[in-house]
């Protein structure tokens, strides 16, 4: 396993995410309190509600994803399953996770990273399977209009891929450098409808 280097995005993101969390949930106790003094449920209100749930499972999932790590840090699978069904528990993409006992966090992150990675090319919905791989994992997406990324999942497998990547493909570079921090390798397989990535150890 090669030598860590100081994670200092990691540390920003999560500073960005341990920040939000306390506006982020006192907005939903105003919300709540509200509803006690006999607020009506309106459809307005609904929306308001799902957005501000949607925003706090968003969090928990960018702090694992994107946020600092260590090596003696570990989540529960249940805690695991918990965040992807939060983020997709409801609606044209599902993650499922089929995992037990504990999980190292550089590990969950990883995983994370992942996901987001498939997701990319499920733009129009589909279904994610993440699934432990010894030390690492194996993550799966299909849907009816599967989108192939072209050079992004080079970008996984070697650091010789595109030179530069927009905002919403950071996670495909990242992905490549914690697994290569972890000593793992990561393999790309894809269909007309699916794409499968897997680690393994170099």
């Amino acid at each position: 396993m090669n030598e860590r280097p100081k994670d200092l995005s990691g540390l920003v993101a999560s500073r960005l995410c341990h920040d939000l969390v306390s506006p982020v949930g006192a907005i939903g106790n105003g919300l709540e309190l509200l509803t006690m003094t006999g607020l009506a449920k309106t459809p307005e209100l609904a929306l308001v509600m799902d957005s501000l749930e949607n925003a706090q499972a968003r969090l928990r999932f960018y702090r694992v994803a994107f946020g600092s790590s260590r090596e003696d840090q570990s989540m529960g699978s249940p805690e695991l399953a918990a965040i992807l069904h939060g983020v997709y528990g409801a609606g044209r993409l599902t993650a499922t996770c089929d995992t037990e006992g504990e999980i190292g966090r550089d590990s969950a992150k990883l995983a994370l990273l992942l996901v987001l990675c498939i997701e990319a090319s499920l733009s129009h919905g589909g279904q994610i399977t993440v699934t432990r791989n010894g030390p690492g994992w194996i993550i799966t997406g299909s849907g009816k209009r599967y989108r192939d990324l072209g050079d992004l999942w080079t970008l996984l497998e070697t650091p010789q891929g595109p030179s530069s990547v927009s905002p919403d493909r950071v996670q495909f570079p990242l992905a490549h450098q914690h697994a290569a921090h972890m000593g793992l390798q990561l393999c790309v397989s894809q269909d007309a409808a699916a794409v499968k990535v897997t680690t393994s150890l170099r």
